[in-house]
């Protein structure tokens, strides 16, 4: 099982404690990744504090279950690597995070089915147990229409952008070159 908490600079205690209290209870040895970079160490093995993108993506194709935070990158990384990723995310309210931008995005994708969102430390420990009886139940299968849809959108995007910075109209400058006469010439501006 891998456990991110991204890199953000406000410590992540909840969710590294809800993951301690059911580490401790769990039934089966559970090998652990814990990615829980400004958190304190958590007493579970496999703690880290953080890990370079490509040991990241390493540990995501290697592990049966993804629980991370509410970060887009995060959860996108790990749907490409074919987890429905088990989401808890940042609360600002709890000084985990500036805003609630993570709160949101989670809901959101969590109401379309695409993350598994815990919000409560009962739904985590629940989605836990569940993901360890059968980690099939956290998997999404590769779809081809989707990464083509993906592609689809990105160069639509890119045409939009490229139509707006065609049709802008330079601002003028905001500050003028001034030449001085030199000795002997006339001043012009």
């Amino acid at each position: 099982m891998l456990v991110a908490v991204g890199t953000d600079k406000h410590p992540f205690d909840r969710l590294v404690d809800w993951l301690a209290q059911w580490h401790a209870q769990a039934s089966d040895p559970v090998g652990l990744t814990v990615q829980h970079g400004h958190t304190a160490a958590p007493q579970v093995p496999g703690a880290v504090p953080f890990l370079g993108h490509d040991d990241l993506q390493q540990a995501m194709a290697h592990a049966d279950l993804v629980v991370c935070h509410g970060g887009p990158a995060t959860i996108l990384e790990a749907r490409r690597h074919g987890h429905l990723p088990i989401v808890v995310p940042r609360d600002p309210t709890r000084g985990e995070h500036v805003d609630d931008h993570q709160q949101l995005f989670a809901r959101r994708l969590g109401a379309a089915g695409l993350v598994a969102l815990c919000e409560t430390r009962e739904a985590l420990h629940d989605a836990l147990t569940a993901g360890l009886a059968d980690p099939s139940r956290y998997a999404v299968a590769d779809d081809p229409d989707a990464r083509e849809a993906r592609r689809a959108a990105v160069a639509r995007v890119g045409r939009i952008v490229d139509d707006l910075v065609a049709r802008s109209n330079p601002r003028p400058p905001r500050w003028r070159v001034w030449s001085r006469a030199r000795p002997g010439t006339k001043e012009t501006r």
